[in-house]
């Protein structure tokens, strides 16, 4: 999508980042694939070799380029749990991939960056309890299918109740907003539950997925935030991070405002809010 190459553009022009503040990632390692999606699932991404059906489902046209798109957008996430540990956040431009099961791949999702990204903080005894936050206007099925049995990771989606996927994963908590749901309703419920996660499962690490097809102006979201109640979605959780002290890893997730600026400008938003409360 054409914001990829925009934001960092708009960033730049802005003040809000220099060239100093972005990496390139490397190319994900099989290995830490593999820690978190099936080997039989792996080789038929290798090989090109989905079916019919499951290309269906993950709304992309199959190719080795895409393959490595999802590994670097992955590898990214990796990298930028390394620099939030040393710096309190770090954000990925593209990534969250939350649609990504353990064995297929669906709605544009491949790889799921953030789990993989969980999974290699574990491993390495990096983090002990990671809290997830998904935002997005979607649930993360993906990250909860992933989880659910891993007591050392809480997924937490907040997400339209009649929106894709038709059919919910169960996530260790799940809220169900109605369509039509605006900034005062949703800044409530965001803290209420941000208060209650904070406070009881005690994270010592945050992975947050800030797609803003929550607004209102988003052609599939069917909720209505502006753009500021977005900006102060984003600062909430920020806050709570900041508060206590835990890093925090962003990926960008959707948005699919007809206007690109729209786009743009909410998600320059996130990085504009980072960039004051952190720095």
């Amino acid at each position: 999508m054409e914001k990829y190459n925009l934001l960092p553009e708009q960033l730049l022009y802005e003040g809000t980042l220099t060239n100093e503040s972005f990496f390139t990632p490397s190319m994900l390692d099989e290995p830490l694939i593999l820690r978190v999606h099936t080997a039989e699932y792996w080789e038929k991404l290798k090989k090109l070799a989905l079916t019919p059906k499951e290309i269906r489902a993950t709304g992309f046209p199959i190719s080795a380029r895409l393959i490595e798109r999802e590994r670097l957008i992955a590898q990214g996430t990796i990298q930028c749990a390394e620099y939030a540990l040393q710096y309190g956040i770090a954000m990925n431009i593209a990534g969250g991939t939350h649609h990504a099961f353990t064995n297929r791949g669906e709605g544009f999702c491949l790889l799921n960056d953030i789990a993989l990204a969980a999974r290699y903080l574990l491993d390495h005894q990096k983090a002990q309890r990671i809290l997830i936050i998904d935002l997005d206007v979607h649930q993360g099925n993906g990250t909860a299918e992933i989880f659910r049995q891993e007591p050392a990771v809480f997924t937490f989606s907040m997400h339209g109740a009649n929106n894709y996927p038709r059919i919910k994963e169960q996530s260790d908590c799940d809220v169900h907003l109605p369509d039509g749901t605006g900034d005062r309703l949703y800044l409530y419920e965001l803290e209420k539950h941000l208060d209650f996660l904070f406070s009881h499962f005690e994270p010592d690490f945050v992975f947050f997925q800030a797609g803003v097809d929550v607004l209102a102006t988003d052609k599939l979201g069917r909720l209505a935030l502006s753009i500021d109640g977005c900006r102060q979605r984003d600062e909430l959780v920020f806050q709570y991070c900041r508060q206590g002290q835990i890093p925090v890893v962003v990926s960008m997730g959707g948005g699919y405002s007809p206007r690109l600026a729209d786009i743009l400008e909410a998600h320059a938003n996130t990085y504009r809010t980072a960039q004051f409360l952190f720095f």
